[in-house]
């Protein structure tokens, strides 16, 4: 029980965290963007803004998830975190449109000159820094506590190292008078985005539609076969509810074996699966073999 509260503890910390940095990284980018005309700046300011509602989304998420399961969600509550990582996902898509719309209409009709000043680069070398500590802080805590919304937010939150890379390259080229790479750059900025984004969002509609986590089924099924007395398996079903992992299989024994002996065995099988997959709920079906 500690240890849950531990963990429920750091995840809640980090994601707050997160949502610190999204707000200053979004009041930064959009005073700097607007006072120089950066369209480059500007996409990030927005992208920061669509990352300070999913990470306030990630932080409520991460918090309801890990309730216990009751009379209404006999399977607990860690689809929220799925949900969080595909709202994520429209988010993003959100702010493509309008990154691309502009650059393009900017390209267009030629208005893209900008003022590149020392605070344009300073901002952005600045959203490189922070990016690059919450995403590690938040993919441990991911990979620790098997987390999908703060998975979702640590990949997010890597791209736009690389979106903010692109775009201080992009005021690099403009301050040599190039002034239309500051556009070209708030394209790729885009592009990297939808990338991600795609990712982001097959995984979690995986998730939402109950495909099985790759290797968890044959994971089970080794285990299975190793057991004694064990004859045959059947009808692994493998699903995900955020961290968790609810395995259900069939079992068949050899006749002979007494209840006692296949409770003992199918209590050992499910201490076994527990074990080499984390955060697994496992119900074993019994059946004799004939």
């Amino acid at each position: 029980m500690n240890d849950h509260c531990d963990g429920l503890h750091e995840k809640k910390r980090v994601a707050l965290l997160s949502v610190i940095a999204a707000v200053f990284l979004t009041a930064s980018k959009l005073v700097i963007g607007t006072l120089t005309g950066s369209l480059g700046i500007l996409s990030e300011a927005l992208h920061s803004g669509l990352d300070l509602v999913a990470a306030a989304i990630t932080y409520f998420c991460v918090h309801v998830s890990d309730k216990p399961a009751d009379t209404e969600h006999h399977y607990g509550h860690g689809k929220i975190e799925n949900l969080s990582a595909l709202l994520e996902t429209l988010l993003l898509f959100i702010t493509c449109i309008w990154v691309i719309y502009e650059a393009l209409r900017r390209l267009a009709t030629g208005h893209s000159a900008i003022e590149v000043n020392v605070w344009s680069y300073l901002v952005v070398i600045a959203s490189i820094l922070v990016d690059l500590g919450r995403s590690r802080s938040l993919m441990r805590a991911a990979k620790k506590y098997n987390s999908p919304a703060l998975e979702a937010d640590a990949l997010h939150f890597s791209t736009d190292i690389w979106s903010s890379a692109v775009v201080l390259f992009g005021l690099v080229i403009a301050g040599f008078g190039w002034h239309a790479a500051d556009s070209v750059a708030a394209l790729v900025v885009a592009a990297i985005v939808i990338y991600v984004s795609c990712r982001l969002g097959k995984k979690s509609i995986d998730a939402l539609l109950d495909k099985a986590p790759k290797h968890v089924a044959d994971i089970v099924a080794g285990i299975a076969a190793q057991a004694p007395n064990v004859s045959s398996y059947h009808d692994i079903r493998v699903r995900n509810a955020g961290a968790d992992v609810f395995v259900d299989i069939v079992v068949h024994f050899e006749p002979l074996l007494t209840i006692e002996q296949t409770h003992a065995v199918s209590d050992e099988i499910e201490r076994m699966i527990r074990a080499a997959v984390p955060r697994s709920t496992v119900f074993v079906h019994q059946e004799p073999e004939q």
